[in-house]
């Protein structure tokens, strides 16, 4: 039986590969807020199902079959994020808490009816597809993070970090949301950016560039 805390740590699993980080037992403590001897236990149970296995040096890897359980809980995430902006017009940056609830409720007849209303190839609120890329996945196809963009030059949001609420929140009252046109006009000694987005120009620390995925225009 797939339990919600199954997927939850499935997709968890999922999400930190696809981010570049190393899906190790403490990471993945710190993903999901428990702790360690929790993820041992419940990494047990999964492996015991043949959902994952986990390597020698700690790493967990997904199972063909753990793989398609994490990819299926993030397309109904996916959906459930659209439902709410483009049908309850909830506000972009508000969406994300409210799929991680909703998304193991979500029955096959529901996820189809989904489907039919909002199609499965648009992007999420925050720029994503469905399926999950990875770092050097959006780098092959011409992305680069914020941090990185060349000065001077013209450039539009892709995608943005979607799991912090407040730092969303910050991103819309600025202008900073994927389709927005972005020009990093300065860097800092500071190590923040100076950003003009339409008239206005401000600050951005160098921890929120790297939150945000740009292609040059």
């Amino acid at each position: 039986m797939i339990t919600v805390s199954k997927e939850d740590y499935l997709k968890a699993i999922a999400r930190a590969e696809a981010e570049g980080e190393t899906a190790i037992p403490a990471a993945l403590a710190n993903w999901l807020s428990v702790s360690r001897p929790a993820v041992t236990a419940a990494l047990k149970r999964l492996a015991k199902d043949g959902l994952l296995r986990v390597i020698k040096d700690g790493r967990v890897q997904l199972t063909s079959q753990g793989r398609e359980i994490a990819e299926r809980t993030m397309f109904r995430h996916h959906l459930i994020e659209r439902m709410l902006t483009e049908i309850f017009e909830m506000p972009w940056y508000a969406v994300h808490d409210e799929a991680e609830r909703l998304e193991h409720a979500v029955s096959p007849a529901f996820e189809k009816q989904l489907v039919e209303k909002l199609g499965a190839n648009h992007a999420c609120p925050h720029g994503d597809s469905f399926s999950m890329l990875s770092d050097s996945d959006r780098r092959k196809r011409g992305l680069c993070l914020l941090s990185e963009a060349q000065q001077g030059k013209k450039h539009r949001v892709s995608s943005v970090y979607e799991r912090d609420r407040k730092l969303l929140e910050f991103f819309d009252q600025q202008g900073i949301r994927p389709g927005a046109r972005v020009v990093v006009q300065a860097r800092n000694y500071d190590s923040t950016i100076m950003l003009l987005i339409g008239d206005k120009s401000f600050r951005l620390g160098l921890s929120a560039a790297k939150k945000i995925w740009v292609a040059e225009e």
